[in-house]
């Protein structure tokens, strides 16, 4: 049978290169879907994967400064959403992280989301949004906590829209159930293991990838070296670059933005790569181990599936620290330091090949097919006239 399949996701902009657009991208190479988005300034980007490819927007397309992000108009994103008319497709497939879950199906579509995270701003990092932000405080503070109250109503709401979740990690199917009281199955998405070489011998130098952003807590990272005074090499762009310089001493590197082939080459050679993110599922801990390298991150979120600590596994991979705090991150190197000697990196290589892209193609298209024939029967068995 020919399925005429739908996959919806949040924006699409040169900016947007984070794990949810490689999901898209892997989703795209197996399923022959129509794509769809609350705004769209990739299709004409020739560098993109997407050039050229015709995709459905919304009317935030048109709106000042769409280019830039679309949170700006954060009220505005579930009407919009809400906008795009999908009466045509069998299956939808949406790739979550915002409202890309709240488009409005018919009870004979079938709709797969695909959840990197229920909506942050809106949940667990709500209070952490209110203090950072301008915002958050005043009388304007009022109306924001206001908004945020009738986001979390939608949000509810809309992941009823969802016959079928699919969470990035288990850290994540737990919050899936925490918000909406719904079951994921755990499809970990797919890393690009083979771009990086594997190499046994490192250097003397500790790494961290990232963008400069609050979340990422690279200033964290940074006054802790600036501390152990160990060299540290920080490579990224983004608003906390700044600071970064001016807070680090001679013994850290910033090397700002680096293409492809530079990081790369940084990542095979650390001594270990450093991350404090709190994060959903975490691409680039499962990148260094690609290259035998060995992590030292923070052990919450998928990083916690990740990771495996060596000095609770035989065949560990890194060194897990429990609080986001310089003292941690002290604490952890020190650690790694000590363990260093019972790390093999063959084992860092051979743990990355679970998230390798061909592993999520065999068990994300399983479950489609799966879920379409259960979602049949179900249609055929409330159709059937003796009942």
């Amino acid at each position: 049978m020919n399925l005429k399949y739908a996959l919806v996701h949040e924006w699409l902009t040169p900016k947007a290169t984070g794990g949810s657009e490689l999901v898209v991208q892997e989703i795209l190479k197996h399923i022959d879907a129509d794509l769809y988005a609350l705004i769209d300034f990739e299709s004409t980007n020739p560098k993109s994967y997407l050039y050229q490819r015709k995709i459905g927007t919304t009317f935030l397309q048109k709106f000042p400064l769409a280019r830039n992000g679309v949170q700006k108009y954060l009220p505005f994103l579930p009407i919009a959403i809400e906008q795009l008319d999908l009466h045509e497709y069998d299956v939808i497939l949406s790739s979550y992280h915002a409202v890309a879950k709240g488009v409005i199906t018919a009870p004979n579509q079938l709709h797969i989301c695909y959840c990197h995270a229920p909506m942050r701003y809106v949940w667990d990092m709500t209070f952490e949004y209110l203090r950072n932000s301008r915002a958050g405080r005043g009388i304007p503070g009022i109306f924001t906590r206001y908004l945020l109250h009738q986001l979390r109503q939608w949000d509810v709401i809309a992941s009823n829209r969802v016959d079928y979740f699919i969470a990035n990690s288990q850290h994540t199917a737990r919050r899936i159930w925490r918000c909406y009281r719904r079951s994921a199955e755990v499809i970990y998405p797919p890393v690009n293991v083979d771009r990086f070489p594997f190499e046994a011998q490192k250097q003397d130098f500790y790494l961290t990838v990232s963008r400069l952003v609050g979340y990422k807590k690279i200033p964290l990272i940074v006054q802790a070296f600036n501390q152990l005074n160990l060299p540290l090499v920080v490579i990224g762009s983004g608003a906390e670059l700044k600071q970064i310089q001016q807070i680090a001493k001679p013994n850290i590197q910033i090397l700002g933005w680096q293409p492809d082939h530079v990081v790369e080459q940084y990542m095979k050679q650390a001594k270990a790569f450093i991350y404090a993110a709190y994060e959903d599922f975490g691409i680039a801990p499962v990148e260094a181990q690609a290259c035998g390298t060995p992590v030292i991150a923070y052990g919450a979120g998928g990083t916690a599936e990740t990771v495996r600590d060596l000095r609770t596994s035989q065949d560990g991979t890194g060194i897990l620290f429990s609080n986001q705090t310089e003292a941690a991150i002290v604490e952890a190197v020190h650690a790694f330091e000590q363990h260093r000697s019972h790390f093999h990196p063959e084992n860092a290589r051979s743990h990355s090949l679970k998230f390798h892209p061909d592993l999520f193609k065999q068990r994300y298209l399983e479950f489609i097919d799966r879920a379409y024939q259960e979602f049949q029967t179900r249609i055929d068995f409330k159709n059937d006239p003796i009942r």
